[in-house]
């Protein structure tokens, strides 16, 4: 069964599979389903929304991301996440990536905050999170990468295109524009730079 990838906005991403769903990030969230998971990436506002996610939790919701960011948030199944650490589930293991800034003050290496690489049994998506172009991507394998390409807290469109060659997922997805910073200009470029793997620009769906 193929995973059903939507675009909430901004870095919002919902993930249908095996009958399951995840939300990623989950902010301005207008038509709230119950998530079987909630992956937050770090604690910015527009990343860890606790009004959101308290809309997204059912008995028995996890709820992953690194320690700080669990903190603001009440209810679910906490599973606080370090880079390199592992979340084995029934269904689907999720993997702790680091994300980072390189040159930039906005999200410092040594905060420990996260991409996710998720495996199912037939599948692998990639999450980058709000990150650079950062050496560890060299070891991330995925058939389905979603990567920010607005610049400025992120990776630019040239980065984030950079990074999928250097990955060469089947399919690559971009995020993080068009609110706050980026626009469906940064997309477009995206698209025009990648080499290895088709791209998707998906509309949100909110």
């Amino acid at each position: 069964m193929e995973a059903k990838i939507k675009w909430l906005g901004h870095a919002t991403i919902m993930i249908e599979k095996q009958g399951k769903r995840i939300y990623a990030d989950p902010w301005k969230i207008k038509n709230p389903l119950a998530a079987d998971l909630v992956l937050v990436t770090h604690s910015h506002y527009d990343h860890c929304s606790p009004e959101d996610i308290s809309g997204l939790l059912g008995r028995e919701t996890t709820v992953a991301g690194p320690p700080d960011a669990l903190e603001k948030i009440e209810g679910g199944i906490k599973k606080p996440l370090l880079p390199g650490e592992v979340l084995e589930m029934e269904w689907v293991k999720v993997e702790g990536v680091r994300s980072y800034n390189k040159t930039k003050p906005f999200h410092p290496r040594e905060n420990n905050w996260l991409g996710f690489l998720l495996r199912f049994q037939d599948t692998s998506i990639y999450i980058a999170g709000d990150t650079d172009l950062i050496p560890e991507m060299e070891t991330v394998k995925a058939d389905t990468v979603i990567l920010p390409v607005g610049g400025t807290y992120t990776m630019d469109a040239k980065q984030a295109a950079a990074a999928v060659n250097l990955i060469a997922p089947k399919v690559a997805i971009p995020i993080h524009f068009g609110d706050i910073v980026g626009s469906g200009k940064d997309a477009e470029n995206f698209a025009s730079l990648v080499k290895k793997g088709e791209v998707k620009i998906l509309e949100p769906s909110g």
